[in-house]
């Protein structure tokens, strides 16, 4: 898909359309994350920074259920 870039204020913008913000599934407000790949730019609606973390999280939470689980009471 071939976007334009466009003045917006004193800034400099790219408007994506409507069917690439429904294939995104992003709307008004969130956020979009560019991604330096070695082919190019990735845009994607999550940050791989963060997945990365929340897996980390999710195993140390199944390692550790019985423990977090005393914690909690």
């Amino acid at each position: 898909m071939k976007l334009k870039i466009t003045s917006i204020g004193n800034s400099s913008g790219v408007i994506l359309p409507k069917d690439l913000l429904a294939r995104l599934r992003l709307q008004k407000g969130d956020e979009l994350y560019a991604v330096e790949t070695p082919d190019g730019i990735k845009l994607t609606a999550y940050d791989p920074e963060l997945a990365a973390q929340m897996d980390v999280a999710e195993e140390v939470m199944r390692k550790r259920r019985t423990l977090l689980h005393k914690l909690a009471q």
